[in-house]
């Protein structure tokens, strides 16, 4: 049962980590739920139809998928059986204005997690986001200069925009997480190109040229050179 002390704590620091992604051909109810919840999340996308929303899910790559069913060009459905054979575990969360039997059914087929029919309480919606987001604490992290990193999905974004990476960009990012952790957010060359290139012998010139590369894709702020020292990643 949540109290109000929990959903205060949940909806200021839980919430404010996940990017949603609202699917809704009504433009008076995505409009209406933007306004109503949107504030409580990093980020709340609106796409108009299915095909849209496929392509905005690849692009930003949410936490939570809300979706009607009855829409042009694909339907909620098609959409989410689509999403769900590369992205197993993505909540989704279905609006309908339709209560019949083979709806439900066909929802429950594909693993839809929550049906809400239409009309409804954009509190009931934001009450059940809440109660599943209690999985999603420690998912990511926020870092200097508005970023966010996603360690599940190694994924990073800023101001709910994802941020292409390399791989190695990815797991470098991973490491200087792992090595704040435990207390050595400084990190020198050497250890760089111990936990990126293992095998190979890579020079200190290689070293500067991968940080340059990620600075120009991110910030300066996000990675920090101390002079002579090495390199520390802005966490916030």
């Amino acid at each position: 049962m949540l109290n109000h002390t929990n959903v205060y704590w949940i909806r200021n620091r839980v919430l404010k980590k996940l990017k949603v992604l609202l699917v809704e051909d009504e433009e008076k109810l995505s409009s209406l739920l933007k306004n109503a919840i949107g504030e409580y999340f990093y980020s709340f996308h609106i796409a108009k139809d299915g095909e849209q929303g496929i392509e905005m899910f690849q692009r930003i790559a949410p936490d939570i998928l809300i979706t009607d069913i009855m829409m042009p060009k694909r339907t909620g459905l098609e959409m989410a059986k689509e999403i769900k054979k590369t992205h197993p575990h993505i909540p989704i969360i279905v609006l309908s204005a339709f209560s019949e039997t083979e709806k439900f059914l066909g929802a429950i087929d594909i693993g839809v997690n929550k049906y809400f029919i239409k009309p409804f309480d954009p509190e009931e919606l934001l009450t059940y986001i809440i109660q599943i987001s209690q999985g999603f604490e420690t998912t990511s992290v926020e870092l200097a200069g508005g970023f966010l990193f996603d360690k599940t999905k190694k994924a990073l974004y800023k101001e709910g925009r994802y941020i292409a990476l390399t791989k190695t960009q990815k797991n470098f990012i991973q490491f200087m997480l792992q090595e704040h952790k435990e207390n050595t957010p400084l990190i020198d060359a050497d250890a760089i190109k111990t936990a990126l290139w293992p095998k190979e012998d890579v020079s200190d010139e290689k070293v500067r040229t991968f940080i340059r590369r990620l600075r120009e894709k991110t910030s300066k702020d996000l990675l920090k050179n101390i002079r002579g020292q090495g390199y520390a990643l802005g966490i916030k």
